[in-house]
């Protein structure tokens, strides 16, 4: 990844030096380009550059591979599941994750197959029996949307449940527009109630009768995991 990356910045740094001949504002884009080219020949990625405002707005159309966010694995023994930051291989892991600002998920390979075929019940009597409260496969998928700003919301009904997966940050309207567009076109309100509070309670009547259930307006920033009925006219 570090050799396509430094392709590409030759490439940038050559149209920069051509562009500075006509224009002497391009000389902040060559330096950029010079010094993530440095970092890369020293064996480091370009996310271990902290960039400013101006930078991030040069790189936005670069698309280097080692800026892309990262999320490391380290594959442990079923002995070391209570401790596994305490083995020294998986420290030397994070170590090496801490030089890029990323994060380390332990877990076993092993234990994650046995899991993967079990259902329901069986998967929670295992993870119980393991002293686990969930599998490493659901850690790295949480982990992986934190790290890309990701978040789910859902729609529940007759026909199915449902989860839509949104950036975080994301308003009502526009939640409602991962649906359909004429939801989002149309939209008046959006009547949610938490996924542990629905839960809790067993039914929406039941969270209803108990207020659970809110009526948020245009400008309702979303929440993992809403519960979400869209009400629209269009």
């Amino acid at each position: 990844l570090i050799f396509a990356d430094i392709e590409t910045v030759n490439k940038k740094i050559d149209n920069a030096k051509k562009k500075l001949k006509a224009d002497k504002k391009f000389a902040q884009e060559v330096e950029l380009f010079e010094k993530i080219k440095s970092t890369l020949e020293d064996g480091k990625s370009a996310r271990t550059i902290e960039f400013n405002e101006e930078e991030q707005e040069i790189l936005k159309d670069t698309f280097l591979l080692t800026m892309k966010p990262i999320l490391y694995i380290a594959n442990i023994s079923e002995e070391q599941l209570s401790n596994p930051f305490e083995d020294k291989n998986v420290a030397q892991v994070v170590e090496y994750a801490k030089t890029e600002g990323a994060d380390v998920i332990p877990l076993c390979v092993k234990i994650e197959e046995e899991l993967a075929s079990l259902d329901g019940e069986d998967k929670k009597e295992m993870l119980e029996a393991l002293g686990l409260e969930e599998s490493g496969l659901d850690k790295v998928i949480k982990a992986s949307y934190d790290l890309l700003g990701l978040m789910s919301f859902l729609t529940a009904g007759e026909p199915e449940v449902r989860a839509w997966t949104i950036k975080k940050g994301t308003k009502a309207p526009k939640a409602a527009g991962k649906i359909h567009s004429d939801i989002e076109r149309g939209f008046i309100r959006a009547e949610i109630v938490s996924y542990d509070d629905l839960i809790k309670e067993g039914s929406m009547n039941a969270a209803k009768e108990k207020g659970l259930v809110r009526s948020e307006g245009k400008d309702y920033i979303m929440q993992e995991g809403d519960i979400v009925l869209f009400r629209f006219n269009v």
